[in-house]
């Protein structure tokens, strides 16, 4: 389900969503979070950008900030990015939030996937956009995140450590 990285015992990941100021850092900062708790934060590393440039260089919005913060995260290093086409070739995997991100990064590839292939509950689903909702969005993302990053930090430990 991974393709394999392009450098032997090291595998880097980007996470896309539209600004990066919510979904895409949510993701980001839990999946740090699971690598290091599966020991393999040595060996992965994790980037998020957003399709659009326009909070390049903000910090994350603050009600996802304090959504991961309640659940014990910590958001605050987060600085927004634009995604940049070359890193197709820089990164293993492009993991996007939606199909409207998955066109802008020029569709599903060997290397490009939605984020939620790795959900075991739900997979292949997009992950809702919290920005213009309450605090139950942005709950039931984090709910989403954590799950799909379990999930995500199983097939990485079964494609890096086992084989």
């Amino acid at each position: 389900m991974l393709p394999p990285p392009r450098e032997p015992g090291h595998y880097r990941i980007a996470l896309v969503c539209l600004g990066n100021i919510c979904r895409s850092p949510m993701a980001h900062v839990v999946l740090e979070a699971r690598l290091v708790e599966a020991g393999l934060d040595d060996v992965v590393e994790v980037s998020s950008s957003g399709t659009g440039g326009w909070h390049t260089g903000d910090t994350m919005d603050e009600r996802a900030a304090a959504t991961l913060s309640a659940a014990g995260y910590d958001g605050s290093r987060h600085r927004a990015r634009h995604f940049d086409a070359g890193w197709h070739d820089a990164v293993d995997l492009v993991l996007v939030m939606d199909q409207a991100n998955l066109r802008d990064v020029g569709g599903a590839g060997d290397r490009v996937a939605m984020f939620r292939d790795f959900d075991p509950d739900e997979p292949g689903g997009a992950v809702p956009d919290p920005y213009y909702g309450g605090p139950a969005d942005y709950e039931e993302v984090l709910r989403m995140v954590e799950r799909t990053c379990t999930g995500l930090v199983a097939a990485l430990a079964q494609e890096l450590v086992e084989k």
